[in-house]
């Protein structure tokens, strides 16, 4: 109780200079107008929500793709850094909130010396032994934040924790829209890599045909060179496509940060049926709540808004105390009786006079900084409302490649078959079927590549609205 009682007198200005601290400088934060249009030139403006509410769980319902992308989750390294990132940031957030707050320490301590006799010009006889033991609870530098320098700063570890996280969740928005590109890009290499093994066996029938009649003095070397063209082509592509499934195996491990399904590479086919839920756009101001790089964008340009807070507090005085109560006796046994007390308080004001423009160009940058931010905030937007605008453009001109691409494959498998009849029946040379063979081979090769475009197409939509972090 005596202790409490000594505290008395060096606590009350203390708590006088928590009622005191009150204002701050930084400036009030508005957010940048929309520098994009309001609408979207392919989108129905009026359409209600948009395809980013859906979970990626109900976007992507193939299972294989939903396998590795929950596998890519919970083991991919760039996903894993960002979210240690975030730990950091919000570690950081309780030193600068910890900086408003006084740090309260409890010393003890304990002195002895020993004095030998006539070490002083005194009348003392013998030597001399001192102790002196003491105990304090203090406070230490503690600065008053009259001019919300603290405070500023820990907004700035505030918003820069909040962009890290919004950061997090785009790296997630990435990662998931990666992983499917990536798995239908190995599909398609394995349909592609079919293709070309079935044209090589079949141009390679055609080849030996043409190679019997060549020995049979029916067809000229130019015939048989034309013959072993397509042939020496298809096997090369069936090399290179080989090659391609093989690196997509390699890059999918590589997001997956796992070993994949044994079974996955010969699995991976691009199945006809395959399509993914609409995903209506709404409008652009929706991206500034559903776009995590936007929502990052916009927490960095609030730390610069705080920094020209504590950038200003710089230009004002700055008040700290320093305060210390406790008790000192030459036994321990003495220590808490009356008459040991002991305290102090000593407050200190630091008032900047000249340092030579140091606080003016520190102001100076944060300004600048500031407009930096806003200008990387409205380039993200715009950024993003290109990304949505090319998704939406490529919906109906997919839509009407697709059809066209599967006409051209039937005309192409048309003009095949007549050109074999004709050949079989003796009305016309091979030329003609290795000609129509090539044209149906580079038709049913841009087919399936048209087929893996709308698919990734759909998946930018999704990605570029903001969808695939929502659980």
């Amino acid at each position: 109780m005596m202790i409490s009682n000594t505290f008395r007198p060096a606590l009350a200005p203390l708590a006088l200079a928590v009622l005191l601290s009150g204002c701050t400088l930084e400036p009030k934060y508005q957010r940048p107008a929309l520098p994009v249009a309001n609408h979207y030139d392919y989108s129905d403006a009026a359409t209600p929500g948009t395809g980013a509410d859906l979970p990626w769980q109900r976007f992507f319902t193939d299972p294989t793709m939903h396998r590795l992308i929950a596998l890519a989750l919970e083991n991919n390294r760039d996903l894993r850094v960002a979210a240690l990132n975030v730990e950091t940031a919000r570690a950081q957030i309780q030193i600068d909130r910890a900086a408003l707050l006084p740090t309260v320490d409890l010393n003890a301590s304990q002195t002895s010396a020993h004095l030998p006799g006539g070490l002083y010009d005194t009348k003392s006889s013998g030597p001399v032994t001192y102790h002196e033991l003491d105990t304090n609870l203090g406070v230490t530098s503690w600065e008053l934040d009259f001019f919300g320098r603290l405070r500023s700063l820990r907004d700035q570890a505030l918003e820069k924790y909040l962009s890290l996280d919004a950061t997090q969740r785009a790296t997630q928005i990435s990662l998931i829209a990666e992983v499917a590109s990536d798995y239908l890009t190995l599909c398609a290499d394995n349909e592609l890599l079919t293709l070309a093994q079935d044209t090589a066996k079949s141009q390679q029938a055609s080849y030996d045909l043409t190679k019997r009649g060549y020995d049979g003095g029916v067809y000229s070397d130019q015939d048989l060179a034309q013959a072993e063209t397509s042939v020496r082509s298809a096997q090369a592509d069936v090399a290179s496509y080989t090659r391609q499934a093989r690196q997509d195996v390699n890059a999918l491990r590589l997001l997956v940060g796992a070993e994949l399904p044994a079974d996955l590479a010969a699995k991976a086919r691009l199945k006809q049926d395959w399509h993914f839920p609409a995903t209506p756009a709404g409008l652009p101001s929706d991206l500034l709540t559903r776009r995590p790089d936007i929502i990052a964008a916009e927490h960095t340009l609030k730390a610069a808004n705080a920094n020209i807070g504590a950038a200003r507090a710089a230009f004002f005085p700055s008040i700290t105390l320093t305060a210390a109560g406790g008790s000192s006796s030459s036994s321990l046994g003495h220590l808490l009786e009356g008459g040991t007390a002991a305290w102090s308080f000593s407050p200190s004001i630091t008032l900047p006079i000249f340092d030579g423009g140091v606080n003016s160009a520190n102001l100076a940058i944060a300004k600048a900084e500031k407009r930096i931010e806003i200008a990387d905030y409205e380039k993200a937007i715009q950024t993003a409302f290109k990304e949505v605008a090319d998704a939406l453009a490529g919906q109906d001109t997919y839509r009407d490649e697709l059809k066209a691409r599967r006409q051209d494959v039937a005309a192409n498998q048309r003009y095949y078959d007549a050109a074999l009849l004709r050949f079989r029946t003796g009305i016309d040379s091979d030329l003609n079927v290795l000609v129509a063979q090539r044209n149906l081979y580079t038709a049913q090769q841009a087919l399936i590549t048209t087929r893996l475009g709308r698919l990734n197409q759909q998946i930018t939509l999704y990605k570029a609205l903001g969808g695939g972090w929502r659980s």
